[in-house]
């Protein structure tokens, strides 16, 4: 299977039956991103979290369910 990475459109073949080229079947809004941009991705976040200014935003609950 032949997958382009959305940041630097670089195309890559990788096995039709990983589980990888079955998610990106399956769900077509996942995008694929190659090992040197993930790489380059995950060491510039740990940097960012050494600092200490890095925040996550998610939601807050509103409610508390049981």
């Amino acid at each position: 299977m032949r997958v382009k990475c959305v940041l630097c459109d670089k195309v890559e073949t990788i096995d039709s039956y990983s589980l990888t080229a079955k998610k990106l079947r399956k769900r077509r809004m996942l995008t694929y991103m190659c090992h040197q941009c993930n790489e380059r991705i995950k060491k510039r976040t740990f940097e960012r979290k050494k600092t200490g200014r890095f925040y996550l935003f998610r939601e807050q609950k509103k409610h508390k369910h049981l």
